[in-house]
């Protein structure tokens, strides 16, 4: 990465702003940049460091700071992921995510990302990664536990590697889940309905979870032989979807094993003892020739709880991509 001069005493910055990232970044763009993050995760050519976590002056709110590298790529920096609920009474989005590219070479500040959208593309394009791998390859029912903003985005990823024509929702607010499934049917063309738990989760090939539940959704034996899970919602020490009885049962799979059993969907189920982390493969793994599903009645599980890997793939591509087209401001 050439550093970039034209700043009367120093190097120039380049930014990307939401608009931008969102023009420049499809969602398959995104898959096949996390997929390819995931192997060379997986090769050992990449690294994550520890996570930051703090807050503003107000309690209530968080933020969080990942950083890694990636070796062959020369990427490296970090995200700062951010919760403000107070900024919903002033009519603006609650989460915000900003990524801070540096140059490999100085350790200068190299471009700003800003990142809200991607890290929405980012996170779901992991979980469709991880479905063209663990989900049966006829799988065509999905079933969508949450209807926020986040689901929709994991609509979309699925559809783009599986052969999905029907979709069930379910969420606490009717309302928000039936609007979810109306827009499913005027935009996507897709059987979408509105169902309890049970129904859903029987009648599923796929079922993605994508809330911030602190306890299962749905029990255990509600699950189908040869169906896929997709736990996205638990990213934080507590939080939790699935049942630990199902978790016990099923085929284990992470983005980060060591994540998962701390501040992921399997942290329950390891504390209990249900499970060991020796239990876990890594997505990384299963893309450089581990196991992944090896049979058509199978459950497998994936857990996603995010890495700053995936940030950093995403944001790279964005800028690269911005650059080609004109877009990225310099500061």
């Amino acid at each position: 990465m050439a550093q970039i001069h034209g700043v009367v005493g120093g190097i120039a910055m380049l930014f990307v702003t939401e608009d931008v990232a969102r023009r420049v970044v499809s969602m398959s763009d995104a898959i096949e940049t996390i997929e390819s993050m995931f192997r060379e995760y997986g090769r050992g050519e990449a690294k994550v460091f520890p996570v930051v976590s703090g807050h503003g002056p107000d309690p209530a709110t968080r933020f969080s700071m990942k950083s890694g590298l990636m070796q062959t790529r020369g990427v490296v920096g970090l995200k700062v992921g951010s919760y403000w609920p107070g900024n919903r009474a002033r009519g603006e989005e609650a989460h915000a995510s900003s990524t801070l590219l540096l140059d490999p070479d100085t350790g200068y500040a190299r471009a700003l990302v800003a990142a809200s959208h991607l890290t929405a593309l980012r996170t779901a394009a992991a979980d469709a990664v991880a479905v063209r791998r663990l989900a049966r390859a006829d799988s065509s029912t999905l079933a969508v536990i949450g209807a926020g903003h986040q689901a929709w985005f994991e609509l979309l990823a699925i559809r783009e590697v599986r052969p999905i024509n029907k979709v069930i929702i379910v969420n606490r607010s009717r309302e928000a889940a039936e609007s979810f499934a109306d827009r499913a049917r005027r935009t996507l063309g897709l059987e979408a309905f509105v169902a309890e738990p049970r129904e859903a989760v029987q009648c599923a090939d796929i079922i993605v979870t994508v809330t911030a539940a602190c306890g299962p959704l749905f029990e255990a034996g509600w699950t189908r032989s040869g169906s896929h899970v997709s736990a996205m919602g638990a990213d934080g020490e507590g939080k939790q979807e699935l049942d630990p009885r199902l978790v016990a049962e099923a085929s284990l799979f992470a983005d980060v094993v060591q994540q998962s059993v701390t501040v992921g969907e399997y942290e329950a189920a390891f504390k209990a003892g249900c499970i060991e982390t020796d239990r876990i493969t890594p997505l990384g793994a299963v893309l450089n020739g581990a196991p992944g599903r090896t049979g058509e009645e199978q459950i497998t599980i994936f857990d996603s709880s995010g890495m700053a890997l995936q940030d950093l793939a995403i944001c790279s591509l964005a800028l690269d991509k911005a650059l080609e087209q004109g877009l990225a401001t310099r500061v």
